[in-house]
Parts: C-alpha cells; sequence; structure tokens
C-alpha cells in the first residue's frame, strides 16, 4: 500500500520546528491610566509596530512559543504592566492598527458587524471584559460580533482562567438543526485513524465507538496517503457505514486529506464528499506553508453551494511559528486571526447553503511539542483561551486536548487536565480507542474519556445520535448502558443486519468476533494493526486492564525513544558515513528547543562544502541524509534502515538517477536540517536541474512499531542555492518500518515520488 503524506498535512509535527528572536521583553514604569499607544509614544518617541506586536505579545500568561517568536514578557511583573495598557486601549485603537496587515486581516475584517462596532469601538478592553462576565449570553451577542479578531484575541489576556469559564459557560453556537455546541451538550468525532489507511480497521474503530455510544459530530480519518485514490476508498469506508446505519444527514463523514484533493473528488464523485477539512494558519505566510490562499478558501467555501455540511477546520497555537510564519504576532492573537479566517468563510457558507452554515473547528492544543509549551497548567490555559476566541467568533469550538510524547504531560495528566476544562463547555471533542493515536502518536481522548464525562458532568450526546445508540440496543430507553454496551462485535452485527444480511446472529456474530481478534489481538501481539476498545473495568468509563496495561507500556516505551540516541556501533555499521551535528548542545537541548535541531553546526557545514568540493563540478541527482529525529532507535532497527538504504540505492540506478555514495547522518537532526545539507551541498550546482535530499529521520514514537519516515526534496538547485527549500514544496513517505510498510517497498514508493517530483 502506498504511504505518502503530502507536507501540508503535518503541520502541527514537532520536527517542524522554527526559529525565531527569543529576546524577553521588559515593560516597566507605567503610568496610571497609560494604554498601549500612549506607552510606545513615550519609549519610542512615535508608534512603532514592533514594540506594539511586543506589548501585546507580553500580556500573555508565559508560553514557550511566545519566548520564541520574541514577544514574552520577561517576568510576571512586565506582563502585568502589559496587561494594565491593554486594559485602558479602546477597542477602535486597536481595530485601527492590525498587529499585521495582511490578505487574511483584510478578508477578517469584511466580517465585522459595522452596527455592533459602533456601539463598542470607544469602549476599552477593560471595560468589554467586565461586560463579558457580567452580562447575558443575548447581550453579549449583541456586541460580539463588532469585535475583529485581533481585538477578540487580546480578550483572554486580560482574564483568569476561572474568568475565562465564566464566559465560555454563557456563549453557545450550536449548529443548524442541531444540539451540537448547545449548552449542556458535549459532542465527539470518531478519529478512526490507521497506520496503514486499511479500511476494515478504521470501520472497526467506528464499531468501537458506536458501542459506547460515542461519535455524533463527524467520523473524521487523518489519512496516511493523501492522493485522491486514497482519500476515495477511506471516504468510501466511512460513507458504508454511514450509509448501511441510514445516518446520512445525521453524522457526516469526512477524510482529512488537503482541501485541494477532497474537491478534485468531490468534482468528479460528489456522492463521495460529505464534509470538506482544511487546517488554517493566522498569517498569508503560514497559509502559503499550508498551500492555501484566501481566494482558494472562498472558492472552496463557494463550492458548498446547496450541500447539508460545508468545511470543518483544525488550528493550533503554535502552527505559525513552527511553519515560519508568525510575522512577530503572539500565539494566542494568531489563533484568534484563524477564527476569524473561519468566521469569514463562515458568511460565504451561509449565502450557499440551504439551512444554514456547517461549520466548526477543532484546537489541537498540545499537538506540536514543548517548544510551544510544555506542561499540563499551560494546556489548560490554552484550550481555555481558544474556546472563548472561538466562541466570541460566533464558531462551533471544540478541541483536541492533547499532548505530544515528549512533554511533560502523562496519560494521568490528561484526565486532570480534562476536569479543568470540561465547565468551559466546549461542543465537542476528539475520540480514539485509546488515548494514544495509532497513526499520528500522541495523546488524546478516548472514548471511554466521553463516557467518564458524561457521567462526571452530564453532558448530553446530540439528540438524533442518541436516538440511534438507543436503536442498536447499546443504550436503553432510560438512558442507560444495555448489556451490548462496549461490545463493537454487537454494533458488527446491527451493522450486517442494516444491510441486508440474513445470517443468524450467531454467524454474523461469529464472524465479527474473527475480524475483531484479526485487528486488536494483532495489534496486542505485534504492533501491527489498530487497538480496538471493546468492554471495561471496575466502571463503565474505565479502559479493560489488558488494553490500560499494554497503552502505558508504549507510553513508557516511547519516553526512552525520544531520549535514545545514535550508538557509535550503529554509525559504523552505516557504509560510507560522514558524520554531522547540528546546534544542539544535548538531547534535552534537542527537545526543549526544537530549532536548535534545524541548523548544523559550524564544523559540519565545513564538512559539506568539502564534500561538494570533492565532486569536481560532478554534482550528484541525489543525497542520501540520515537523521535520528524523535526516534533514534526506528533508526538504529537492523530492518529498518540499512535494508532501506539497500534498496534504494538499486531502485535509484535502475532509474537512472545518480547518488553520492556517502551516506550522510545527523546527529540530533530535524527536517529542515536535512534542508540545510541541500542548500550547502548544491549551491554550486546547474541551476536549472533538480537535485533530490532524501532525508530518513525517526518518527515520533508511541505505536510501539518504531517506524520512521522519509522527506523528498528535489527542486532546481538555483531554488537551493537562494534557501527557498520548505515543507511546501516537499513529499513525504511514511510510517516505514518492518511491521508496516517494509523498508523495500517504502524504497520504490519513494523513487516512484521522486521522479514525479523531478
Amino acid at each position: 500500500m502506498q504511504r505518502i503524506i503530502v507536507i501540508t498535512m503535518m503541520l502541527f509535527f514537532g520536527v517542524l520546528a522554527f526559529s525565531a528572536n527569543s529576546s524577553a521583553i521588559t515593560i516597566k514604569n507605567v503610568k496610571p491610566g497609560e494604554d498601549v499607544f500612549s506607552y510606545i509614544n513615550r519609549v519610542k518617541g512615535s508608534f512603532d509596530q514592533k514594540l506594539y506586536q511586543q506589548v501585546i505579545g507580553a500580556a500573555n500568561p508565559f508560553k514557550e512559543g511566545d519566548k520564541t517568536i520574541g514577544v514574552g514578557a520577561d517576568n510576571n511583573a512586565s506582563r502585568e504592566n502589559a496587561r494594565k495598557l491593554l486594559a485602558n486601549t479602546k477597542i477602535k485603537d486597536i481595530t485601527n492598527h492590525p498587529l499585521l496587515n495582511d490578505d487574511l486581516y483584510k478578508f477578517i475584517a469584511k466580517s465585522i458587524d459595522a452596527a455592533q462596532y459602533n456601539k463598542i469601538k470607544n469602549w476599552t478592553m477593560g471595560q468589554m471584559k467586565t461586560y463579558l462576565l457580567t452580562k447575558s449570553e443575548a447581550q453579549i451577542k449583541a456586541v460580539m460580533f463588532g469585535m475583529n479578531s485581533e481585538v477578540v484575541g487580546c480578550m483572554p489576556k486580560l482574564m483568569s482562567n476561572q474568568e475565562l469559564i465564566a464566559v465560555n459557560k454563557k456563549i453557545f453556537n450550536p449548529l443548524p438543526g442541531t444540539k451540537i455546541g448547545a449548552k449542556g451538550y458535549l459532542s465527539a468525532r470518531i478519529q478512526p485513524n490507521s497506520p496503514t489507511d486499511d479500511p476494515e480497521e478504521i470501520q472497526w474503530q467506528v464499531f468501537s465507538a458506536f458501542s459506547y455510544a460515542v461519535g455524533d459530530l463527524v467520523l473524521g480519518t487523518n489519512p496516511v496517503d493523501g492522493t485522491k485514490e486514497s482519500t476515495a476508498k477511506i471516504e468510501g469506508a466511512l460513507k458504508g457505514v454511514v450509509d448501511a446505519f441510514k445516518l446520512k444527514g445525521v453524522i457526516p463523514w469526512c477524510v482529512l486529506s488537503h482541501i485541494d484533493v477532497q474537491r478534485e473528488l468531490f468534482n468528479e464523485q460528489p456522492e463521495m464528499v460529505d464534509l470538506m477539512f482544511q487546517s488554517l494558519a493566522g498569517t498569508d505566510v503560514a497559509n502559503k506553508t499550508f498551500d492555501i490562499t484566501v481566494e482558494k478558501m472562498i472558492d472552496h467555501a463557494k463550492s458548498r453551494k446547496g450541500q447539508q455540511y460545508g468545511l470543518y477546520y483544525e488550528t493550533g497555537q503554535g502552527s505559525d511559528f513552527t511553519n515560519g510564519g508568525a510575522e512577530g504576532v503572539d500565539m494566542v492573537v494568531l489563533e484568534s486571526r484563524k477564527y476569524g479566517f473561519a468566521r469569514a468563510l463562515k458568511l460565504t457558507l451561509n449565502e450557499v447553503q440551504p439551512k444554514g452554515a456547517y461549520t466548526h473547528f477543532n484546537d489541537v492544543a498540545g499537538f506540536i511539542g514543548p517548544e510551544v509549551f510544555r506542561t499540563r497548567e499551560q494546556l489548560v490555559r490554552c484550550t481555555l483561551e481558544d474556546i472563548l476566541m472561538g466562541k466570541l467568533q460566533g464558531l462551533t469550538s471544540g478541541l483536541d486536548i492533547c499532548s505530544t510524547l515528549h512533554m511533560s504531560v502523562s496519560l494521568d495528566d490528561l484526565d486532570w487536565c480534562i476536569d479543568q476544562i470540561m465547565p468551559a463547555n466546549p461542543a465537542y471533542l476528539m475520540a480514539l480507542p485509546t488515548k494514544n493515536d495509532p497513526m499520528l502518536s500522541y495523546l488524546t481522548t478516548s472514548y471511554q474519556d466521553h463516557v467518564r464525562i458524561r457521567n462526571k458532568f452530564g453532558y448530553k450526546v446530540n439528540d438524533a445520535m442518541w436516538a440511534f445508540f438507543k436503536r442498536i440496543q447499546v443504550i436503553d430507553k432510560n438512558g442507560k448502558p444495555t448489556k451490548h454496551f462496549g461490545d463493537p462485535v454487537w454494533v458488527y452485527y446491527q451493522f450486517r443486519v442494516a444491510k441486508g444480511d440474513t445470517r443468524s446472529q450467531q454467524a454474523i456474530m461469529a464472524e465479527g468476533k474473527k475480524m475483531f481478534d484479526a485487528i486488536h489481538t494483532t495489534w496486542l501481539k505485534t504492533g501491527n494493526k489498530v487497538p480496538l476498545a471493546s468492554g471495561y473495568g471496575k466502571n463503565t468509563w474505565d479502559l479493560n486492564p489488558q488494553l490500560d496495561k499494554r497503552i502505558r507500556e508504549l507510553y513508557a516505551d516511547a519516553k526512552k525513544a525520544i531520549w535514545a540516541e545514535f550508538t557509535p556501533e550503529f554509525i559504523k555499521s552505516i557504509p560510507d558515513s560522514v558524520q554531522l551535528a547540528t546546534l544542539s548542545k544535548d538531547r534535552e537541548n534537542y527537545i526543549v528547543h526544537p530549532d536548535s535541531g534545524e541548523k548544523l553546526n559550524e564544523q559540519s557545514v565545513a564538512t559539506l562544502q568539502k564534500l561538494r568540493d570533492s565532486w569536481q563540478g560532478k554534482t550528484p541527482d541525489v543525497q542520501i541524509v540520515i537523521s535520528d529525529g524523535l526516534n533514534a532507535n526506528s533508526i538504529m532497527d537492523p530492518q529498518h534502515t540499512l535494508p532501506y538504504i539497500t534498496a534504494l540505492r538499486k531502485q535509484l540506478q535502475a532509474s537512472g538517477m545518480t547518488v553520492d555514495k556517502q551516506n550522510i547522518i545527523i546527529n540530533s537532526g530535524r527536517v529542515r536540517a536535512g534542508y540545510m545539507c541541500g542548500d550547502i551541498l548544491f549551491a554550486k550546482a546547474d541551476p536549472n536541474k533538480p537535485r533530490a535530499i532524501i532525508h530518513i529521520i525517526g518518527e515520533r514514537p508511541g505505536t510501539g512499531q518504531n517506524a520512521f519516515s522519509v522527506y523528498i526534496a528535489a527542486p532546481k538547485a538555483k531554488v537551493w542555492a537562494e534557501k527557498k527549500v520548505d515543507h511546501n514544496i516537499v513529499k513525504v513517505v511514511s510510517g516505514i518500518s518492518k511491521q508496516a510498510t517494509k523498508p523495500e517497498d517504502a524504497a520504490k514508493q519513494t523513487v516512484n515520488l521522486l521522479k514525479r517530483m523531478i
């Protein structure tokens, strides 16, 4: 099976880190009643855009990402001074002074309600905070559309966590014709990801979710292979479940490939695409990395004319600076600008959808890693900020309460975070068989987390899906779990009956049990396939003990893998190796400060220049690079890298491409370190001839497969010489391991991709 991820699908991965100005901001000697603009004029003598961005950013609670951008306060005193200035600043002054005046800002500005703006433009931000805390939902909705995204992005800076919760509990923007996003409801996006995009694994994860009465927002799969063909296959698997259970119009399905791919498929087979997805950024520069523009997204929104379902978005604090597009603006305001993007697109959808715009977003808080923020307290803060900013912009606001395995947020910490966040009543959360995503290798909310939340907080499932859960008999007429609760084989039986299968219950259940074991038991024994939740522990919301034990083992193994480093024995095993190193001082520095792993040290640069000169003008078509990434163990596995390189060289030779005999090995290397190799090696090559870096790098651990990826960059040499290679022109073959895509097969895929790229 082909396993190719378009790089824009990987916007939140920790390997995509960007280094910016990391100086801290000092704000002192603030005068009584002084606002942001009078302070800047006093300090600088006139308005200064950079200082404006810094003062606004300094008002944020501390997060590592703001420090990297160069807008983090140096201490709490500066932070409180920034908040005093902000509280005294009028809404009209912030509106008239964009933190970043790009095309996205101009588009967002058009969505502001002029009448509501005129009501509030002379209010200070402090007055608006008091209004939000003391007024009713109706009164808030009478003014909130007068705030542009940057004003909204400044509101959380002035609020404590409890104040954020208090306002969030008052504002609700349910999807049209549903209870999704309504007060007292908590929905779920089933996220049935498969490391091999296997339709059976995907469908069985849905059956597992339904057995716990979970899943009423969308069936949404992140594909490994983002091509149109693979997208169509997964769409078909999800559509098959919806059609069989006669849930069309009750719950949509969605495949989270790039929106251009979904649109192409929709144009050819409109019945296959139910809800369209795209990740959004908060600046033009970052959106370019995702291969989208304002104009393109407007066109996609218009394509939903006459459709019940519109557009679904994913966002996340930090995704802009990790993709080199923060433009000096802090993470909170950038996140708000993404919601402003969605709000403005919602107006376009309202014009073309008969029942009003069906659109929502989920904030992937914590997915990138410690370069954005590190602690569970910061995760809680981030989610509360983002829910408020989404709700204030009229959106149905969901969350992915998650963490990476290289953050200091454990499985048990996530439960604590959930309990802190749930009083704010977000519209929905993610839902997986366990907290550990089997494809993306990160921690998020499980099916049984939803069961626990419903029990503890009293939240309900969208009425139409709750009726369906009663129909398939996992919930009884009194709303209580039945004997079939937590039994995906029973849901499979219901699925087969719904499809018209006339065999006996015994025969269908036996078949279902065999299929369940082929997936889940195989995963338990070998790490292949995916986990499937079934049964429960002492309480209906407890993961069954066997599955809980295995997930904790994988978590412990991943924590070890994150800290692994290349051994001398491994380096010796790689033929004709050239050893390089990045600016990372040690493994801890590499993990906590990812930007240090993106640039080669001075000695390594000299080594590459010497290698380039040795070619004497005969530059090879391809250079192989090997980095540890976030899992050196995956690279050092004797059945991984060496078999891949051996097969790759044979495939390249058969294709008529030349490859340098030496293999570059980078200690503490991230993806952009590979690009830097190309910048140096190909700087003097024929400018109009393509040259390629094939970068082998360890993926995030956590699935038990110890997989690696291959990043392929193959522009013309002049692009390398101008140092313009970045993720937007790169392709990736992912999930390579002895248990998933075999290294030899991945080598064929790599060369096939490379041939198409050049």
